[in-house]
């Protein structure tokens, strides 16, 4: 049956599965306008997306000419930096980036050649990183385009002191150096890759807003609590289980649930199963009976549930 919790975790599996407090808020790497900025009317707003980091954010522009695909110039809370329109938006949010221009040829050139840089810089941090002893993980690698700024990205169980791997690579490379620890659903989203259900990550191609997902959501979608089925491969909780949470709520409001006992043609039935996903119920009676009823034919009067239709 689809409660029966065999695979129950222990607290210990929970806590390692659902996010720590404060970690599904992401830092912005852009930089807003003041809450109080009012667009001029026609402004166009674009959503664009941050190409080392997955970030997408929305951003205004008063000249004209820019379209899907485009590379721009945006301000970022590290320096000025290349990000791609992705599409014209059509809802606005109360912080909106400015495009300061679109790419130049040179602009293009600069950030392929960077690309390159980062390769390199990758190798060699994490040498530097085995060699310090250090208990991190390199995820990425990105040169700004318009600072001499490069940024490190890892992630770590515990903090980490890497003072004098900075040291180290401040020597190497000669310019300023930062290192940027993110989460392990960060990391899914920098990366990308495919899921369970062999689709891109949802983190990566659905939303990169992150939102917190508890073992609750997965009780209440009647899952069964195997961490190998209900955890992503960041090891943590499935991001679509946030997604689909408000959905499963409504339609449970719907039907009776789970043990509500109700008559039917002169028989009395209990409520076995819900299956939202398809939209039926399971009805079984003391004789043994089972009924499967699609959730249309259940209606609340005065109170109580009870079957409509035909017999």
């Amino acid at each position: 049956m689809a409660d029966n919790y065999e695979d129950s975790l222990n607290e210990e599996e929970i806590a390692a599965l659902e996010d720590r407090p404060g970690e599904e808020k992401l830092d912005t790497d852009v930089v807003v306008n003041d809450r109080e900025t009012i667009l001029e009317p026609g402004t166009p707003v674009y959503c664009l997306r941050l190409s080392y980091s997955n970030e997408t954010f929305l951003a205004a522009y008063r000249g004209e000419g820019l379209k899907t695909g485009d590379k721009v110039l945006v301000p970022t809370r590290y320096g000025k930096d290349l990000a791609q329109i992705i599409g014209p938006a059509h809802c606005l949010s109360p912080e909106i980036a400015r495009i300061e221009r679109p790419a130049s040829a040179e602009d293009l050139a600069k950030a392929e050649h960077n690309k390159n840089e980062e390769r390199e810089a990758f190798r060699i941090c994490k040498q530097k990183i085995e060699a310090h002893g250090l208990e991190m993980k390199l995820v990425s690698v990105h040169y700004l385009l318009d600072e001499p700024k490069i940024l490190f990205f890892f992630t770590a169980d515990n903090r980490v002191d890497f003072r004098d791997l900075v040291k180290d690579l401040v020597s190497v490379f000669r310019t300023r150096i930062e290192l940027r620890q993110i989460g392990v659903r960060d990391e899914s989203r920098v990366v990308g890759g495919l899921g369970v259900c062999g689709r891109g990550y949802c983190c990566n191609m659905v939303s990169d807003k992150l939102k917190p997902v508890s073992i609750k959501m997965a009780k209440d979608q009647n899952l069964s609590l195997n961490s190998m089925k209900i955890s992503g491969p960041c090891g943590r909780l499935l991001c679509c289980l946030a997604y689909e949470h408000a959905f499963y709520n409504e339609q449970r409001k719907l039907v009776p649930q789970e043990g509500s006992r109700l008559s039917y043609d002169g028989t009395t039935w209990r409520v076995t199963e819900l299956n939202v996903a398809a939209a039926k119920c399971t009805l079984s009676s003391e004789e043994g009976r089972i009924l499967q009823l699609p959730f249309s034919r259940f209606a609340k009067t005065d109170g109580r549930w009870c079957i409509i239709g035909e017999n």
